[in-house]
């Protein structure tokens, strides 16, 4: 880590003080000396711009990566102690564990009949709302609009407690279908506005044409517009999964019985002011980030296509 962090300075250092850069500075270089120093530099301006590039992004990777590299570590580790330097030896006993947890297995099954369920609810009524809003002319349309983006401004705690009374009036604390709902409302606008994003890059004469070949509107939407919007339902698919597989402060809220935690709250709960299980907790969270990853692996294609034919229009 530290030479990491002091070879950037001492490369630096030492070519300061080399010998072409000092007589450089000390402007005692005859004429031919600078026209070929001069050409050198043109010469090697490409690569050397390259090569301080990628030593920046090597950098970033490298914050990035460390982090990762600790937890794997902890979680390799024997005993639950957070401190300590990387290395040394590794067991597989915080996996065993967690994998053989009765409490780790439940919130994983928790986890994805709320995630599961809020993508499909979410893609039921986000569909149809973002081919509306793209391709009819209705009052209030526009008012619409603006108010899908007005609610995304506003920090999620603050309708926390009207939400907590409502779930608690209709009796949905405690249960999948409270979570459900609650994720599907505030991850509505965000699917919206991303599907009528690509609904508006699909030429409205393909519609046109299959008018004309007897097609009524629902068969338009169902056999032209959406084969061509999969790209776009798989991203906006992937964002509505993802936000509620992460989300911890309605599960929090909602749930009061370890059988109803979340993943996220599951894992919370393994840090309190009583002890705390670090290697386990690193274990579970590396489980936990397995299925997101693999679906960023599964859904990579699609995910490219439809963000970028969502950023354009014609």
């Amino acid at each position: 880590m530290q030479a990491w962090l002091v070879g950037p300075g001492a490369l630096t250092l030492i070519w300061v003080s080399s010998r072409p850069v000092t007589a450089w500075t000390s402007r005692n270089l005859s004429l031919s000396a600078v026209e070929y120093g001069l050409a050198r530099n043109q010469r090697l301006e490409g690569r050397l711009r390259s090569f301080g590039a990628h030593l920046v992004l090597l950098h970033f990777v490298a914050l990035t990566l460390l982090p990762l590299i600790w937890i794997l570590d902890i979680a390799l580790s024997p005993g639950n102690a957070l401190g300590g330097s990387l290395g040394g030896p590794y067991t597989g006993e915080h996996f065993s564990k967690m994998l053989g947890s009765e409490s780790f297995w439940t919130w994983m099954r928790n986890s994805l009949i709320v995630s599961i369920g809020t993508t499909l609810l979410g893609l039921v009524v986000a569909i149809p709302a973002g081919y509306a809003f793209s391709r009819y002319k209705f009052t209030g349309r526009d008012a619409s609009m603006f108010a899908f983006l007005l609610v995304q401004m506003f920090p999620g705690i603050i309708i926390l407690v009207p939400y907590f009374l409502v779930m608690k009036t209709l009796g949905l604390l405690n249960s999948h279908l409270g979570l459900i709902l609650a994720y599907c409302v505030t991850a509505l606008p965000l699917c919206v506005w991303m599907l009528k994003g690509f609904f508006d890059t699909v030429p409205r004469e393909l519609e046109e044409a299959a008018l004309l070949d007897g097609c009524n509107q629902f068969q338009v939407f169902t056999k032209v517009v959406l084969p061509l919007s999969l790209p776009a339902v798989a991203v906006t698919a992937l964002f509505s999964f993802l936000a509620a597989w992460n989300e911890f402060l309605l599960a929090l809220t909602f749930n009061t019985s370890n059988d109803m935690y979340t993943l996220p709250v599951g894992l919370a709960s393994m840090i309190s002011s009583t002890g705390q299980a670090w290697g386990d907790f690193a274990a579970a969270s590396l489980l936990v980030s397995l299925p997101v990853a693999l679906l960023f692996l599964f859904f990579q294609k699609f995910l490219i296509e439809g963000l970028s034919a969502g950023g354009v229009k014609g």
